[in-house]
């Protein structure tokens, strides 16, 4: 299975339908949930908040799942070496979950709990749009490893 764990609910209408979509393709390959926690309300405080929504993340994350982090602070990755990573982390995990923080970004707790983190870019995005890159990319690691054509 494949989870996705984001901090805040998608609002606009428009962006939803392309996520709920880009979900449904993802789930005619492989199983996958997206979890959403509560984003909490931003103060003086930036710690106090990562660490609240890190601890919501932590919450609904099990021992048993590979966590990756979508970090600026993570490792470069394309395409075609997400694909075969998600290929060769099923052999040994059934539960892959990616992490996309809220707007301040990740707390140092759920930083912790994590197996790896990677950037889908160089450029800042929104965590809303974040969640919306992230499904095209899993879509297209599953046409990749299927040898299916998909739009480059």
């Amino acid at each position: 299975m494949i989870k996705i764990a984001c901090v805040g609910k998608i609002k606009d209408k428009n962006l939803n339908a392309l996520i709920l979509d880009y979900q449904k393709k993802i789930n005619n390959y492989h199983k996958l949930e997206i979890v959403e926690v509560k984003d909490e309300p931003i103060n003086d405080d930036y710690f106090k908040v990562l660490q609240i929504e890190g601890q919501r993340l932590l919450d609904k994350i099990k021992d048993d799942e590979y966590v990756i982090l979508l970090d600026l602070k993570g490792n470069n990755i394309d395409s075609i070496k997400l694909s075969q990573k998600i290929d060769k982390l099923f052999i040994n995990n059934s539960k892959i979950t990616f992490v996309i923080g809220g707007s301040l970004g990740l707390g140092e707790n759920i930083r912790q709990r994590a197996d790896e983190a990677i950037k889908l870019s160089d450029l800042t995005f929104l965590h809303q749009m974040t969640r919306l890159i992230l499904l095209e990319q899993i879509y297209r690691c599953f046409k990749i490893l299927n040898n299916e054509n998909y739009h480059k």
